[in-house]
C-alpha cells in the first residue's frame, strides 16, 4: 500500500489506538528522542517507556527532549543494543508492553557510519515478540537507502516470514524509500 503520510505520523496514529496512559511502551532505538517523548506523552505520568541506543550523544539528545517536556521521569534511558532489550527490562513486562517502535538505519543528525543491523535487529525483534502484549502493536521503519539498509531489510522480511505475526506494510512507493511495518500476534496468546 501506498501513502503520501508521514510513515513517523502512521506510526504514531496507529500506536494512538492500542496505547493508554499508565500503559509500558519501549522505544528499541531512541536516536533524537522523537519516538520516546511520543510514547511517554501516551503513557503519561503513570505508565512507562524504556528507550535504547549505543550512542551516548543518543540517550543525551533523548534526556533534553524529555526534560524540556517535562516527561523524563516517565522514561528508562539504557545506552545498550536493542538485541539486549531482555536484560535490562523487569520480568514483569514480558508479554505487557502495549507499544514498541523500532526505526532503523541512523540517528538524523549523528554518525551515518553507525547503522542498525540484521546480526542486532533480528534478535531484538525476537525479544520484542516475547515483550509485546497480546493486543500491543510492534512499529517497524525501515530505512533502506543507505549502505547497510537495503540488507537490513532483505533480512528482516525473512524474518518476519516465519515470525507467525499479523503484519501491515505501508510504504510511499519508492524503491529505496522506507518501509512501515505494523505488527501484532496474529492470535491471543
Amino acid at each position: 500500500m501506498c501513502s503520501h503520510q508521514s510513515l513517523t505520523q502512521q506510526a504514531h496514529d496507529a500506536i494512538v489506538c492500542c496505547l493508554q496512559p499508565g500503559d509500558w511502551a519501549l522505544d528499541a532505538t531512541a536516536g533524537n528522542g522523537r519516538d520516546t517523548l511520543f510514547l511517554a506523552r501516551q503513557v503519561g505520568p503513570s505508565g512507562h517507556v524504556w528507550a535504547f541506543d549505543v550512542q551516548s550523544e543518543a540517550l543525551k539528545v533523548t534526556e533534553q527532549r524529555l526534560r524540556g517536556a517535562g516527561c523524563a521521569e516517565t522514561v528508562s534511558l539504557i545506552q545498550a543494543s536493542h538485541d539486549r532489550m531482555l536484560e535490562y527490562l523487569p520480568a514483569a513486562t514480558l508479554g505487557q508492553i502495549k507499544a514498541i517502535q523500532f526505526n532503523l538505519g541512523y540517528r538524523p543528525g549523528g554518525d551515518k557510519r553507525l547503522i542498525t543491523r540484521p546480526q542486532t535487529t533480528l534478535p531484538a525483534l525476537t525479544a520484542a515478540c516475547r515483550l509485546l502484549h497480546p493486543e500491543g502493536l510492534l512499529s517497524l521503519l525501515v530505512y533502506r537507502g543507505h549502505p547497510g539498509g537495503m540488507e537490513e531489510y532483505q533480512a528482516i522480511l525473512a524474518w518476519l516470514d516465519g515470525a507467525g505475526l499479523g503484519i501491515k506494510q505501508i510504504n510511499i512507493c519508492a524503491q529505496q524509500a522506507p518501509v512501515l511495518f505494523l505488527l501484532r500476534h496474529s492470535s491471543p496468546h
